[in-house]
């Protein structure tokens, strides 16, 4: 399970819970410094939170009015269930293989970034990724056609003139 915690006013974290436990026993972290997971409505003292530490009786000041900190947006659902952004991967790498490299190149390197930005929160990133690599399937993959059709009229052409 991964905890962020603050210190002198700044956010830090993601830490594993050995790791914040182990702060917390250096003394590193205080009791009343606050921390947050995911599945936590909001960020808490960390003697208030249970599964980290049992306070002593009265050495603890009063809850904390209200936090200064947004929970991290990897706790959150950047869109909504069922979104699906294609990255087009697959169709850049058959573009890249059969035909045109120059444009399948940077087909495949947009395609690869559609999931890392959707798992990192930033959809309006992934969604951008995703249109430039369909983009560059599409340019590539017209290309191909236009070769092949100018192959075939270089054919036919010597065809008829080679009678």
């Amino acid at each position: 399970m991964q905890w962020y915690y603050s210190k002198n006013g700044t956010q830090l974290g993601p830490i594993a819970e050995a790791e914040l436990r182990s702060k917390l026993a250096t003394g590193e972290i205080s009791q009343t410094d606050l921390a947050w997971r995911e599945g936590m409505g909001d960020w808490l003292p960390v003697a208030k939170i249970p599964e980290l530490s049992t306070p002593p009786a009265g050495s603890l000041r009063e809850p904390v009015e209200a936090s200064p900190y947004q929970t991290p947006a990897a706790g959150q659902a950047s869109y909504a269930p069922g979104v699906v952004i294609p990255n087009y991967l697959w169709q850049a790498i058959v573009v890249t293989i059969f035909c045109c490299w120059p444009f399948g190149i940077p087909a495949i390197v947009y395609a690869a970034k559609v999931d890392t930005l959707r798992a990192t929160g930033d959809i309006q990133g992934a969604m951008a990724a995703s249109a430039s690599a369909k983009t560059w399937c599409i340019v590539a993959a017209g290309v191909w056609l236009v070769l092949i059709v100018v192959w075939l009229l270089f054919v036919g052409v010597a065809a008829i003139f080679s009678n």
